[in-house]
């Protein structure tokens, strides 16, 4: 662009470099468009459609109103799969976040081949839920499991875990929050990273012990954090399949199986399209409701 004083210049200089880069970034950004389109709102928009319908792949798609929706709070076994995701989420967020918040702390320190220990730790993020399911399943064997054989060497008789009514679902509950931990632990080390040093040089010198340093200066600072990992928590609990599907399928008498679960047994083993797509919607107003509570509270108790 060739600097000049007359405004009229400038301003049709400014607008075709504008209009110039807008170009690009729209040709740049199209295939993001495309696909988002094609393959995330598309979707979302066809489903709320669907779940106004009954459709089974096969027959003329069938308008019927909310009755999908009715049907969904007389099923007795939506009813069921709903607390058991409820069971899930209280069980799994908060032992979840302790154990991640505790193994960030103890990665925090200088020690030599720390490094190894929290590339160890986030290790099962990383890995496939395949092989984290089959080395599970090993582990929980009642008959030649490791679980088992370390609980009779104290005596205690260990069940079948992953086929009693009463077991299965903690057994789910522990594989996942194994798998997961190591994630939210990098989260809450860049937190804890994060606080100024000086904080805790002060309350050293003013006498404080390690738990009211935790108490008075971490916790409070690690509000953020603790925040973000809680919302990412509960979305992920409340979507969990890959790891009820592969390790117990919903069983046994669907003591683990859960919504996710029982909407793809609608989608693609029964083929209730419908019913399925109005499934998926009552999940998500209940993530979006739980979500905005969650920042509303947020908000009301933030101390920033």
């Amino acid at each position: 662009m060739i600097p000049t004083n007359n405004p009229r210049e400038k301003e049709r200089s400014i607008k075709k470099l504008f209009y110039k880069d807008s170009t690009w970034a729209i040709i740049l950004l199209l295939p993001n468009i495309l696909g988002f389109i094609m393959f995330t709102l598309w979707p979302v928009v066809a489903s709320f459609f669907l779940s106004f319908t009954e459709w089974d792949l096969l027959q003329p798609i069938k308008f019927v109103g909310l009755k999908n929706y009715i049907d969904l709070f007389q099923d007795e076994t939506f009813i069921k799969v709903f607390w058991n995701t409820i069971y899930f989420t209280v069980a799994s967020v908060p032992l979840g976040i302790v154990f991640s918040l505790m193994l960030a702390i103890a990665l925090n320190q200088g020690l030599r081949g720390i490094k190894f220990y929290r590339a160890a730790y986030f290790l099962p993020v990383i890995s496939s839920m395949v092989a984290v399911a089959v080395i599970w399943q090993w582990i929980y064997n009642p008959e030649y499991g490791v679980l088992n054989f370390i609980l009779s060497l104290v005596g205690i008789e260990g069940p079948s875990w992953l086929t009693s009514t009463t077991w299965a679902m903690p057994a789910v509950i522990i594989t996942s929050i194994w798998k997961g931990v190591g994630f939210n632990m990098l989260l809450f080390l860049a937190g804890l990273q994060a606080i100024p040093e000086h904080y805790y040089e002060a309350a050293d010198i003013d006498g404080a012990t390690w738990f009211n340093k935790f108490w008075n200066i971490t916790l409070p600072l690690l509000s953020p954090t603790t925040f973000f990992v809680t919302v990412m928590a509960v979305i992920n609990s409340f979507q969990v399949f890959d790891s009820v599907y592969l390790m117990t399928q919903g069983g046994p008498a669907r003591s683990t199986s859960v919504m996710v679960h029982y909407i793809y047994e609608n989608a693609f083993q029964f083929f209730r399209m419908g019913y399925a797509s109005a499934m998926s919607y009552v999940l998500f107003f209940v993530i979006a409701i739980i979500t905005l509570i969650q920042f509303w509270r947020q908000k009301k108790d933030s101390i920033y």
